[in-house]
């Protein structure tokens, strides 16, 4: 069986992916790059925005219309599907989650391969490592929260296993999931972790995931996925700080809005404008090299302009090296779908692009300072001659493939 896969939405998603082509690989399948070469195809969906479900029912319908393929869809839309997905053409199955096994039975397969506990996951030199699912909080604009349900932390012992096989194979591992931050407060079933904050000091927490991942592989470097700015503890902050080698100097801190009017109708209680800005002052001032992103929402429902130039005054002000623009999309399942207040489309569409204009003129400012300038650098990519490689701080330099001695990672002047 040949069986094509395409991945929208987050570093989440595409581990999830990973983990399902392993068990097709291992069952004897073979992935192939074309949905024309496809039995199969295998489509891990994404709710995050509206744009995300339009993409996916275009694909859907390319995959029926240019192939014989019939279609399984997984993941966090299909988790939430009222049958809109089931009806497109040549879909076989929508499964409600990316487990695997469920898929190999969905396209009528005994999973009679090996056990994939900890797969090389990753085709480059970058791996990807799932440490949680779920999320407890309840943001208005989200639906990922209803596709995937309560906060589940994975186990140290369990993520040191699969850090030591990534490690054999990648020079990077990227943590990743949908609320990392919350890393050690999943219910405990199989091997996660105790529910609730412990009083002791050492108490599960993010940091300490990473400080004993980091004495189990040292020789790799570790990259936190999106994280809250405010969740970047004083603890994870000296890692930052003191293991540059252990820790890239890079976090995306989903900001969604300046205006704390609008952050607390976007449910999103746990911080304020003025307590994200301090928290990524006071990091940037101990940082010599730091990697900043955030996401962003243009035209939540209500928001003023005056609340659009508070976002965008928070966001000159810190030293962001890049931005993720959202324009606000109504997601059926989500509560802002029903607030009052929808901004039209078209201020929408202004707003969003003075924001992206901001993340434009903050990427090319950080670059410009770092021209020159020597960095970590870990090997993503080949493409047209060239070598792709990863900073610390998230910049992409590029290297002509003869210059190239093979290293997964070493030291690269910014160009």
């Amino acid at each position: 069986m040949n069986v094509y896969f395409h991945t929208f939405g987050c570093k989440a998603n595409q581990y999830d992916t990973e983990r399902v082509r392993e068990a097709f690989d291992a069952n004897g399948a073979v992935v192939v790059d074309d949905p024309a070469l496809a039995d199969l195809a295998i489509i891990n969906s994404c709710t995050v925005t509206n744009e995300s479900e339009v993409k996916l029912r275009r694909l859907v319908r390319h995959v029926a219309n240019s192939s014989h393929a019939q279609t399984i869809v997984m993941g966090c839309a299909a988790a939430l599907d009222n049958g809109v997905i089931a009806a497109l053409p040549s879909v076989r199955a929508v499964v409600a989650n990316a487990e695997p096994g469920t898929v190999l039975r969905a396209a009528g397969i005994d999973d009679v391969g090996a056990q994939h506990a900890a797969p090389p996951l990753g085709t480059k030199s970058r791996a990807l490592l799932k440490i949680q699912d779920g999320c407890d909080e309840h943001c208005t604009f989200c639906a990922t929260t209803l596709a995937r349900g309560n906060n589940r932390s994975r186990s140290v012992a369990e993520l040191v296993d699969e850090a030591r096989a990534l490690a054999e194979h990648h020079a990077e591992i990227v943590l990743t999931g949908v609320h990392i931050g919350t890393w050690g407060l999943g219910a405990r079933d199989s091997g996660v972790v105790t529910p609730g904050p412990s009083p002791e000091p050492r108490a599960p927490s993010l940091a300490g995931l990473l400080e004993a991942l980091i004495a189990a592989v040292p020789q790799v470097r570790f990259r936190l996925s999106s994280i809250e700015a405010t969740e970047v503890d004083d603890r994870l902050a000296r890692l930052l700080i003191e293991a540059p080698r252990n820790l890239a100097a890079h976090l995306h801190a989903p900001l969604q809005s300046g205006a704390n009017r609008v952050l607390k109708r976007m449910g999103r209680h746990w911080y304020t404008a003025e307590s994200y800005r301090a928290r990524i002052e006071w990091l940037a001032e101990r940082l010599p090299v730091f990697g900043l992103g955030a996401d962003v929402i243009a035209g939540f429902p209500s928001e003023t302009d005056a609340d659009h130039q508070a976002s965008l005054t928070l966001l000159r002000a810190l030293p962001f090296t890049y931005l993720h623009v959202f324009p606000f999309s109504v997601r059926r399942d989500a509560p802002a779908a029903r607030l009052p207040g929808q901004v039209p489309p078209d201020v929408i569409r202004q707003r969003a692009r003075e924001l992206r204009e901001v993340g434009e003129a903050k990427a090319a400012a950080h670059r410009l300072r770092r021209r020159g300038q020597t960095a970590d650098g870990v090997v993503t990519g080949r493409l047209k001659g060239q070598v792709e490689v990863m900073t610390e701080d998230y910049l992409s330099v590029y290297l002509v493939t003869d210059l190239w001695d093979g290293r997964p990672r070493f030291e690269v002047t910014v160009n």
